[in-house]
């Protein structure tokens, strides 16, 4: 009977064994690698409605090219657009993979396929996550042991993936409480302790983190002197006043009760919380907090930072919403409506497109999704870099063309990597992929140079990023790889000018011209030189080429 029992035991063992193998089998060799975006179908649906807000948002800029009678240039090229949106919001061109999935879809519905893809792409969520966590928590390592920058970013990533309220995320990042690595979220403020002060906070540099990532007003300018200049503007909006010294410690004053222990991030409610000497002060004085405008929007009780997270995110703190979508906008532009970034004044006149997006943005939730949505259905979004007219600054500042910026560092090293792979390079490719992935973009960019929390700034290309572009390892190695495109165009197209199409596609995510295939194809049957050699040198040529190097 035991032998029975052992047998039976031994057949399901292999039964289950055998089905399991077959599922695995049967998921590797049918899953879609570029699957259908689940949001594809919703975002048809409420394409009108977005539509007719980027419609808007292009009237005010029609408006002003024709004050300045300017000619805009035509809109680009679909797969301009393509390369555009996979660079601002994943950071990468799309992989020749997912643009032969692209190719099956209607040409009409293309766009919104894509758009969607992106949204719901962890790559997107990923590259989200690190622009505003620069604003945040900046770019350097921060307090040893109780800052986790990876963790806060991962956390962000995790908050966009799911298209959480931007309002919500910011109140997580102000009020949260506990230790920096089951709570993510704390690391916005742990990244600030003082080092030389077992648990204190630093409040002043809360405070001015807080004020230029989340309201972009440089209310730090305010830490020394009162404003002399007449540059910073508060109060209320019928009754402006001058920035005082005494507002911005005012601010800091809500962090005065914030404090690190062993259980992580915390607020002790003894008084006095914050104190500072002012300047005409021959003493440190006991500073409440308060804040400097819309003083009737900030809850009565409750802890202090609980009650400033509740003002600042508040929908009629209009400032919050600006700051938002002002940094989205230079996400997606390369530059923000508004520079610089962190410094959009209060109680003066804005553009009126920031206004749109920035009311748009209450009106619906803060809904981060769809103001990339509504980035990327505008007209202005779309034009070309190029015209066949003369661009003048004029075209440039006034936006009648789409601004051409370099890439960042993390956009050359993506770029880079996701050209020289056929597949896509995102959470479903392989886990050797993937950390080869990581450790070559994180090593590319340390030798490349990071632009730092000011990456929005125009910069121009040092002699050591055009060196390492040009012979660097990581690019001799990915073209010299016999697993890697280059090896496998050269010897499984069938013809020349099938090589020029995909080495063009993978590059630059385009066709080339009769002209550049005709360049390509000579250059492959003339070269003294192995066909192989030949595509290699083209990728090299092209990494190497201003159109790779710059988003336009």
């Amino acid at each position: 009977m035991s032998n029975v029992r052992s047998s039976h035991k031994n057949w399901l063992l292999s039964l289950t064994l055998a089905t399991g193998v077959c599922l695995v089998f049967i998921a590797f060799f049918t899953k879609e690698r570029v699957p259908t975006p689940k949001t594809f179908a919703k975002i048809k649906e409420t394409n009108r409605e977005i539509k007719t807000i980027a419609r808007a948002v292009d009237e005010v800029f029609e408006n002003r090219w024709l004050a300045a009678n300017i000619e805009p240039s035509a809109v680009a090229d679909q797969n301009v657009l393509l390369r555009r949106l996979g660079l601002s919001l994943a950071g990468t061109v799309p992989s020749i993979e997912e643009l032969r999935r692209i190719e099956s879809i209607p040409e009409q519905d293309r766009l919104d396929w894509w758009l969607a893809r992106l949204l719901e792409d962890r790559r997107t969520s990923d590259h989200l996550a690190e622009r505003f966590a620069r604003g945040f928590v900046g770019v350097e390592d921060g307090p040893f042991i109780v800052f986790r920058r990876h963790r806060f970013t991962e956390w962000l990533s995790d908050q966009f993936q799911m298209n959480r309220p931007y309002d919500q995320v910011a109140r997580d990042l102000l009020a949260g409480k506990g230790l920096w690595t089951d709570t993510p979220q704390t690391n916005y403020v742990s990244a600030n302790t003082i080092q030389d002060q077992d648990g204190d906070t630093n409040a002043i540099e809360l405070a001015a983190k807080t004020s230029r990532s989340m309201l972009a007003m440089r209310l730090d300018c305010l830490e020394c002197h009162d404003d002399f200049l007449g540059t910073i503007q508060l109060g209320d909006w019928n009754q402006p006043k001058g920035g005082e010294q005494i507002d911005f410690h005012h601010l800091a004053a809500f962090f005065g009760q914030t404090k690190i222990s062993l259980a992580g991030v915390q607020d002790r409610r003894q008084s006095p919380s914050y104190q500072f000497q002012l300047l005409d002060d021959n003493q440190p004085s006991v500073i409440e907090p308060r804040v400097p405008y819309l003083e009737h929007l900030l809850p009565e009780q409750g802890e202090l930072r609980w009650r400033l997270a509740q003002w600042i995110t508040h929908p009629e703190n209009k400032p919050f919403a600006r700051a938002a979508v002002n940094r989205l906008w230079a996400v997606m532009f390369g530059r923000p409506l508004i520079e610089p970034i962190d410094d959009i004044p209060w109680g003066k006149e804005l553009p009126p497109e920031l206004e749109l997006l920035a009311d748009d943005f209450i009106a619906h939730g803060f809904d981060i999704q769809r103001t990339i949505r509504l980035i990327a259905a505008t007209r202005v979004f779309q034009l070309d870099s190029s015209a066949d007219f003369e661009i003048t600054t004029e075209h440039e500042k006034q936006l009648a063309v789409f601004p051409l910026t370099r890439l960042r560092p993390e956009q050359v090293a993506r770029s880079l990597l996701q050209a020289t792979t056929l597949k896509t390079i995102d959470a479903r490719a392989g886990i050797v992929s993937r950390l080869e992935f990581f450790g070559r973009q994180n090593e590319f960019i340390n030798r490349f140079g990071d632009f730092g929390k000011d990456e929005f700034v125009a910069r121009g290309e040092t002699v050591t990023q055009r060196l390492l572009l040009m012979n660097g390892d990581m690019i001799r190695e990915r073209i010299d790889n016999d697993l890697l495109a280059p090896a496998r165009i050269s010897s499984a197209a069938p013809n020349p000018e099938k090589i020029a199409e995909v080495l063009y596609l993978a590059c630059f995510t385009r066709y080339p011209t009769a002209a550049e295939t005709s360049y390509v194809v000579e250059r492959l049957r003339k070269s003294g030189i192995s066909q192989k050699e030949t595509v290699q040198d083209l990728f090299w040529a092209l990494f190497n080429s201003a159109e790779f190097g710059w988003s336009h």
